[in-house]
């Protein structure tokens, strides 16, 4: 029998336990949870996010007094109505040494303490990558029909590809599709930065973002930082993207100042909102969060007039060169679609993120999996099915 599926032996399992919030902060701000390289939807402030969820945190075993701990979770629980049973969902989590071939040691105990707690199910958000695809190979691959699995990757991750053969050996289901089965994106763009200079940034850029960003410093659009108090304005040029470009987030501008205020509390500068003006009126505004040496651009947004002086192109200019001062060891532009074909009108948000010439990571997604019991695959085999029909 392979070893993958042998039942974890549990003396050798590491303890799991609640912890308290500071205490799942001094774990992320320590030098080995540091090193596990959290994202933002596990920082104790996302539980202040999400609206509507229960929050729970748990550490595996160390002394979770001091902080010290070998890895932890943010759990988010979602009441199934008319019943006392819960979803649980990790996002982008937990936060564990994917590394370890031992997997069972702290899943197990995490699966356990989930079903006492109610759940029915879980899902998971595992932190390794799948495959890249770089901007070069990318362009020269689009085509009518084209999309990223039509194309070779430049690497493949043999850590992705072997976590997700052990999740696979013990029941885990990959959530859905490409892009209807994530609650996060399973497609990201990334710039790497470590090692790089800001000259080796701007030559990174394909011709047509270099000559952007020089047409809108010669047209003096001006790019600022703002607060709180921008936020109503970058939510409705957000509206205004969302009707141009034919998506929906669906989320309020309560649910930004929430964020905003959320992880500002938790560090200061966590979250910031940048501002690009063209006489006197703001054009752009995007918005950047940073965990330790990870910077992500959020979300963006940009008004239907005067785009002939790009400030969006000079806005993520200055945004990453930001990102580069500080330390981070890549510039994430979080969700990219996964169309290849330029007459889909998803691809030019592709195309728009190509051009910094970064890469197109391949996550390895989300996985779900039902608790033991019965009643609780009967409950998870109900719960699929509403979402079907959503």
């Amino acid at each position: 029998m392979s070893a993958l599926l042998v039942t974890a032996d549990r003396s050798r399992e590491t303890p799991l336990r609640p912890i308290s919030a500071a205490t799942y902060r001094r774990f992320l701000e320590s030098r080995e949870g540091a090193a596990l390289a959290p994202g933002f939807l596990q920082c104790p402030s996302w539980a202040q996010v999400k609206e509507g969820w229960q929050a729970r945190f748990v550490g595996w075993g160390g002394d979770p007094a001091a902080g010290r701990l070998s890895g932890a979770a943010l759990v988010l629980l979602r009441q199934l109505p008319g019943t006392n049973k819960h979803f649980a969902y990790l996002p982008e989590g937990p936060v564990a040494d994917w590394t370890d071939p031992r997997v069972d040691d702290w899943l197990g105990p995490l699966l356990r303490h989930l079903r006492a707690s109610g759940a029915f199910a879980v899902r998971i958000g595992p932190s390794p990558d799948y495959r890249r695809w770089s901007a070069a190979r990318l362009k020269a691959a689009t085509g009518p029909g084209r999309r990223l699995g039509d194309v070779l990757a430049s690497e493949v991750d043999s850590l992705g590809t072997a976590v997700a053969d052990r999740l696979r050996a013990r029941g885990w289901r990959r959530c859905g599709g490409e892009e209807d089965g994530d609650a996060q994106p399973r497609h990201v763009f990334r710039l790497p930065l470590a090692g790089r200079s800001p000259d080796d940034l701007w030559a990174g850029l394909n011709q047509e973002w270099r000559r952007n960003v020089r047409r809108a410093r010669r047209s003096g659009v001006e790019v600022t930082v703002g607060g709180a108090a921008d936020l109503p304005a970058f939510y409705r040029l957000l509206r205004i993207t969302e009707e141009r470009d034919g998506f929906r987030l669906g989320r309020s501008l309560a649910y930004y100042e929430r964020q905003y205020a959320a992880l500002n509390a938790e560090e200061p500068g966590r979250m910031k909102l940048y501002l690009a003006r063209h006489g006197g009126e703001i054009l752009a505004a995007h918005t950047m969060i940073r965990v330790g040496r990870r910077v992500w651009y959020q979300t963006g947004a940009s008004a239907d007039h005067r785009r002939e002086v790009r400030p969006s192109n000079l806005l993520q200019w200055h945004m990453l060169c930001d990102a580069q001062a500080l330390g981070a060891h890549a510039y994430d532009m979080r969700g990219v679609p996964s169309t290849l074909d330029p007459d889909d009108r998803p691809y030019g948000l592709l195309r728009w993120k190509l051009g910094t010439g970064g890469e197109v990571v391949e996550t390895l997604g989300e996985w779900e999996k039902p608790l033991d019991g019965a009643a609780n695959h009967a409950l998870y085999r109900a719960f699929q099915t509403y979402l079907a029909r959503r």
